[in-house]
């Protein structure tokens, strides 16, 4: 595959809008191009692509790449224009997939590889719950955008608050809040916490909050208010810990909590790191190590796994979710020669060539 034909791969899975809960086209699309190309490839019982040249798959390959198939809502018209390809998932994640699929397919690597083309990570990850007691890899890579020479090794946990307040109906002369001013007030504290936790902490070890949604209604003898939020949380503060410090501040509202994700830092002194490094520098990058206030399925998969693990793929992540998503061609195509390298290692002898 040159690199015409890699670019105009991207392009392909770009068309195939999958957003989460509607990725069944896309799954079977890259099963079937797979499986054409010589590889034995499935859609499984939630939806994930798994394909790996070795037959039958290994339930402990040398490597795993999990990426996400998935994205948030909101087509983007694929086009490239001035060295840059337009498209919903163009960085987040169809970019880190592609740059690792053709790489993969160039290399055809004798270690056993398997691919894990995950779905729902944008919503409740049901696809890498799936698949993570299934496989006991010896090395995993999250696709996960990063720019060609970035590798990432931390990301922040998560927590989702629903907040719900009715309130019986009252004149707006009274003394008493309204269900919208008790909810605000909420939102005041919660913020005040933490800003208090966040003093003279770096920016991976402090709480983010964002206020994602609000929508109050009145009838005619109540006052309603629903509100979401969305925490990222540092290494070593438990999701536990911010739902009481939550509830203690509902004030007779009804929390609902989910994602509840801890964050994760992975090791960076093992085989797997040093062999992109090694590749990263071949192709003339500086190599960064990066920790991201998001949160990936590398969450989930590295407690889990207990093996190296970081996660790598071209793109920008200030672009995810953006309606100007895009991804640089010759970042794409740079990472695409770092995985030849990473992957080529790992033919040569396992972790004994990686290192």
């Amino acid at each position: 595959m040159n690199e015409r034909e890699a670019v105009e791969f991207l392009k392909g899975i770009l068309n195939i809008y999958s957003p989460s809960g509607e990725e069944g086209p896309l799954a079977r699309y890259l099963a079937e191009s797979l499986e054409k190309r010589g590889l034995r490839a499935y859609v499984d019982d939630v939806g994930n692509v798994i394909a790996a040249f070795s037959r039958p798959i290994p339930d402990e390959p040398e490597l795993i790449f999990l990426g996400h198939i998935d994205t948030v809502p909101g087509f983007i018209p694929v086009r490239e224009e001035g060295g840059k390809i337009f498209g919903r998932g163009a960085a987040d994640a169809k970019g880190p997939i592609a740059a690792f699929l053709v790489a993969m397919l160039r290399v055809k690597p004798e270690t056993p590889v398997v691919f894990v083309g995950a779905v729902g990570e944008e919503a409740e990850s049901i696809g890498a719950k799936y698949v993570i007691p299934r496989f006991k890899p010896k090395n995993a890579v999250v696709g996960e955008p990063g720019q060609w020479e970035g590798i990432t090794l931390g990301y922040k946990g998560r927590l989702i608050i629903r907040y719900n307040l009715s309130k019986p109906k009252a004149h707006t002369a009274a003394p008493s809040p309204t269900a919208p001013e008790e909810a605000f007030l909420f939102w005041q504290e919660l913020k005040a916490w933490a800003e208090g936790f966040n003093q003279a902490r770096s920016p991976f070890e402090r709480v983010d909050i964002c206020l994602t949604e609000i929508c109050s209604q009145n009838e005619a003898f109540s006052s309603s208010v629903e509100m979401g939020l969305e925490l990222r949380l540092p290494p070593g503060l438990e999701p536990s810990a911010l739902t009481t410090t939550a509830l203690s501040l509902a004030k007779g509202a009804t929390l609902e909590f989910s994602g509840e994700e801890k964050a994760f830092v992975a090791q960076r002194n093992n085989p797997l790191v040093r062999a992109f490094l090694r590749a990263i520098r071949a192709e003339g990058g500086t190599p960064r190590f990066k920790l991201k206030s998001g949160t990936s399925d590398m969450n989930l998969a590295g407690p889990s796994w207990q093996c190296p693990i970081l996660a790598y793929g071209p793109g920008d992540s200030s672009l995810d979710h953006t309606p100007w998503e895009h991804i640089e061609v010759e970042d794409y195509l740079k990472a695409v020669k770092v995985w030849e390298r990473v992957l080529t290692l790992l033919s040569g002898g396992g972790n004994e060539a990686l290192d």
